[in-house]
């Protein structure tokens, strides 16, 4: 028996290398801006869909919601041992909440057809919801087990998983299919192989085959550059170098539940919080050192 493992990667802003373009005025991450990353946790879900193929057979498709730029991290799945990797990318989706993002994956994942296993990181680094992995299971009404630290055990069609609930961890048998999101304490990733990365690093997407040209021939018509596109797509489908791209249409999405229009998450208020006290103050472990403490909160306006 076999089992196809869907993995949901994404390409996240590096916030160890934040500046002061990192927002918008709008409250929006502006994602131009920051260099950008693997999701961290993303990875451990990758390498989790890919143990469980090589302890029991079957596949394994990485997808990444984003913009063309997102390939890079499919790419990076293809390098670890992905089978496939699928580039969800619509400017129609822009600015996506949790629950649009969550919608649309799902809807992608319905697409696959038959499949066992979603995994996903506990959450991004961008957001630190980690609401898309629970919102994507109930949208495909499936069970969802949280905080995976170890896959146990695969019997057919019930798995056993240890899950990390804090102060200790569980085992838990669940039914497939199931969606399961990943913590960093989980198997260490592997490394790209480097057999797949020499035969993988030219594969493209469509989006960046489009960019590519568009920038190559700015004075271009519309019919010329489509021409240029296909040119350079032949021989990287004829040698199985083109990733799947999709857009809202092929997954069938209503666009209503999409993008902006679909997220009801509003940024209240975006406040830059600046440092500007130098050096430091030592503080007594005493009643009277916690006393004085709070009134410098106080009256520096810290607290209240």
């Amino acid at each position: 028996m076999s089992y196809h493992s869907v993995v949901c990667v994404k390409q996240v802003p590096d916030t160890a290398n934040v500046t002061a373009d990192a927002m918008r005025e709008d409250g929006t991450v502006n994602r131009a801006a920051l260099p950008t990353i693997f999701n961290p946790e993303d990875l451990h879900a990758l390498e989790m869909a890919l143990t469980v193929r090589d302890r029991y057979g079957g596949t394994v498709t990485a997808i990444s919601m984003g913009p063309p730029m997102a390939a890079d991290v499919l790419r990076d799945c293809v390098y670890r041992g992905a089978d496939r990797a699928i580039l969800l990318t619509d400017r129609r989706a822009a600015a996506s909440d949790t629950l649009a993002t969550s919608y649309i994956l799902s809807r992608a994942i319905r697409t696959l057809g038959q499949y066992d296993f979603v995994f996903c990181g506990r959450q991004a680094i961008d957001g630190d919801t980690a609401q898309v992995g629970p919102q994507t299971a109930e949208k495909l009404g499936i069970p969802q087990v949280t905080y995976l630290e170890e896959f146990i055990e695969l019997k057919d069609r019930t798995a056993r998983i240890r899950r990390n609930v804090g102060n200790g961890w569980e085992v838990v048998e669940v039914q497939l299919p199931v969606l399961i999101s990943v913590l960093d304490t989980a198997a260490e990733p592997r490394p790209p192989a480097a057999k797949r990365v020499m035969k993988y690093k030219h594969a493209r997407a469509r989006a960046e085959l489009e960019a590519a040209v568009k920038a190559g021939l700015p004075d271009a018509t519309n019919g010329e550059r489509d021409s240029e596109i296909e040119r350079r797509a032949e021989p990287l489908r004829a040698r199985g170098l083109m990733l799947d791209q999709w857009d809202l249409d092929d997954i069938r999405a209503d666009l209503a539940w999409c993008g902006l229009a679909g997220s009801p998450t509003k940024v209240h208020r975006v406040q830059a919080i600046v440092l500007t006290k130098e050096g430091y103050t030592e503080i007594p472990p005493t009643e009277e050192g916690v006393r004085r403490l709070i009134r410098e909160l106080v009256v520096d306006h810290t607290l209240g």
